[in-house]
């Protein structure tokens, strides 16, 4: 009787059940079987957690960063912190006797006017200037008399004006606007398929008067330094929202 006592207590073992039905292929498979019915629940917990989980993370996991990306992903958070502080400080009121409409699209470098006037529709294509506003002060700070002429070229925005009519005829100005100042560079009259029309001369090749009365063409259809100079303001606060932007975008990358 207490031989069948062990037995019966070892029966309820699981690993020896496992030892006892080694004899054949049959029985063994058959008590791994049993084996693994008995203990289902602690099996299946150490199973997961304890022995594959580690290695799904591992293969899961993204891969490590080298000391260079890791650095340069640093710098770029610091930047964006910098660049982040002087967005908060642009201001884009726009003045109740601006005459157009603006059409700013993020991710692009220009920004689109527009209005009608009379029978025409009016688009001026404006560019963000050449520098930015803190390089413009450092460069006026170290400028001396001689250099008047570049600070003047870079504190400067670039425009297109076209003037179209109902017809399709259109009349284009490159304008270049200074500090309460417009500079008409060039201007040509443009038809529906034709490429090879001839465009004139120089504008500053123009009669004196001629220049005048194109500036006052211009003048009346909203182009005038206090468009401009509002113009100027904005297109600096552009560039520093694309800068910011460009800076996300770069550290986005870095991070895949």
């Amino acid at each position: 009787m207490a031989l069948n006592s062990i037995l019966r207590r070892a029966s309820t073992s699981v690993l020896p059940l496992a030892l006892r039905s080694v004899a054949t292929p049959r029985s063994f498979h058959h008590a791994i079987s049993g084996a693994i019915t008995i203990g289902n629940r602690s099996f299946r917990k150490e199973l997961n957690t304890d022995f594959f989980l580690p290695f799904f993370r591992s293969y899961s996991a993204a891969p490590a960063k080298n000391n260079a990306e890791v650095t340069l992903i640093r710098v770029l958070e610091s930047e964006i912190k910098c660049a982040e502080e002087d967005d908060q400080n642009s201001v884009d009121e726009i003045p109740e006797e601006f005459p157009f409409e603006i059409q700013d699209n993020p991710g692009e470098r220009t920004i689109s006017l527009y209005r009608k006037y009379e029978d025409e529709t009016i688009k001026v294509e404006v560019d963000i200037p050449n520098v930015s506003a803190e390089d413009e002060e450092e460069d006026n700070d170290e400028a001396g008399e001689n250099d008047d002429e570049q600070t003047r070229e870079e504190s400067s925005i670039p425009l297109v004006v076209s003037i179209s009519k109902d017809s399709g005829e259109c009349l284009e100005f490159g304008v270049t606007a200074f500090p309460d100042e417009i500079s008409i560079d060039h201007l040509s009259i443009k038809k529906p398929d034709d490429q090879l029309a001839y465009e004139g001369p120089e504008f500053h090749d123009l009669d004196e008067n001629l220049q005048k009365a194109f500036h006052k063409y211009l003048e009346v259809r909203g182009i005038k330094p206090s468009t401009t100079n509002f113009l100027h303001e904005y297109m600096i606060n552009k560039d520093s929202r694309e800068y910011l932007m460009w800076l996300k975008n770069l550290k986005t990358f870095i991070e895949k």
